[in-house]
């Protein structure tokens, strides 16, 4: 069981109303409703009594609380008679992150870091799924796009997006090669369709009408670079995702002056007022990296 969920259910408890517990623990009111609900689910009873008016410890609830506030007291008290130390990362940093982002950005990012700070260990989840970096626990999650809506995360761009079109040496010998924009449209293209964590490409390529539809539409874009260097077709794909195809020759830039901004990637972290150390050196190292930005929540 996640501690921190103790924690919360103590402070709420204790000053019986999620605003206090929410503003104590300086969290956002949700997150802390969240909190009490994965509680009482893990431990399959009701713990707290909540009206429009006021919260109160069910029965179950009052002897958890009984039991866990001198507990936490001590801990507290504890860590407070602890000599004064320089912080150093440690512990189990969970990182979250879409599929294609992970393998394009994380594998060397978690490899330094590790060697770095040997007292943290990474558990990393790559999915298409947006997940819910406080109410399931995790510390940092890397986000692609152009908007970040959720204000009780804090988000700091890292790396720009850049999308260009490329083609394989095979396709291009059968089809030829582009010389305008205009000639985009007799094209076949592999397109990669936006995701929950993923980038918008129109169906008919860079025009936005005309030309025949997407021969081959996809939601990972691993799999779009693969079909492009195939020979599938045209794709708009990001640099970074294309260049090593560039140099090995496997693939070919078409119209060099075409590109597209397509959003950036984004470092997230839930919004508290100092970050742990293990998450303040992480996202150090994914700033020196990849690129610096600003942060905006």
């Amino acid at each position: 069981m996640d501690l921190n969920l103790l924690a919360t259910f103590e402070a709420v408890a204790r000053t019986a109303s999620f605003s206090a517990a929410a503003q104590e623990l300086g969290m956002p009111k949700s997150s802390v409703s969240r909190a009490i609900a994965r509680l009482e689910a893990e431990l399959g009873v009701p713990l707290l009594f909540r009206t429009t008016r006021k919260v109160s410890p069910s029965p179950a609830g009052l002897a958890l609380h009984d039991r866990l506030a001198p507990l936490l007291r001590s801990v507290q008290a504890a860590l407070g008679e602890m000599p004064e130390r320089e912080e150093e990362p440690s512990g189990r940093l969970r990182v979250t992150a879409p599929v294609d982002l992970g393998i394009l950005f994380l594998a060397e990012v978690v490899s330094r870091y590790t060697a770095r700070y040997p007292a943290v260990n990474v558990e990393l989840h790559l999915t298409g799924r947006v997940v819910d970096l406080v109410g399931e626990g995790f510390d940092v999650a890397l986000r692609a796009g152009s908007r970040l809506a959720d204000s009780s995360l804090v988000a700091r761009k890292v790396a720009p997006i850049v999308m260009q079109v490329y083609g394989s040496p095979i396709y291009l010998a059968r089809r030829g090669v582009p010389r305008s924009e205009a000639d985009l449209a007799a094209h076949d293209w592999v397109v990669y369709r936006r995701g929950p964590q993923g980038l918008r490409v129109p169906d008919r390529g860079p025009r936005m009408a005309g030309g025949p539809p997407a021969r081959v539409v996809c939601d990972e874009l691993l799999f779009a670079r693969d079909a492009v260097r195939a020979g599938a077709g045209l794709g708009l794909l990001p640099s970074v995702l294309a260049a090593p195809e560039v140099i090995a020759g496997t693939m070919v830039r078409v119209l060099p002056r075409y590109e597209r901004e397509a959003g950036w990637v984004h470092l997230v972290t839930p919004a508290v007022k100092k970050a742990p150390p293990k998450v303040a050196a992480f996202r150090d190292l994914v700033v020196e990296l990849m690129g610096g930005g600003k942060k905006r929540s």
